[in-house]
């Protein structure tokens, strides 16, 4: 897996989501609405996610293992802090 492009679509200054992202995995898959939010350790990733007929927030798509949510997650604070 290899992401090829991160796509900062929306800054937001003040609340705690920061950003929304799209993120491209070997230039033939994109992800839209990934997060990034300010959580209390500081910034993280947030999947895609719908909310459930429960009140339940689901992810749309996110990663299977640890590995590659750091991966993504890296990649995503990387353009991140370059963007502002």
């Amino acid at each position: 897996m290899n992401i090829t492009d991160v796509r900062i679509r929306k800054i937001s200054q003040e609340g705690k989501m920061k950003a929304v992202v799209s993120v491209t995995f070997d230039d033939a898959f994109v992800v839209h609405d990934v997060k990034v939010v300010e959580g209390q350790n500081g910034l993280f990733v947030a999947m895609p996610s719908r909310k459930t007929p429960e009140g339940e927030y689901r992810d749309i798509a996110h990663p299977i293992s640890s590995d590659a949510r750091g991966i993504i997650q890296s990649a995503v604070l990387k353009a991140y802090e370059e963007a502002i």
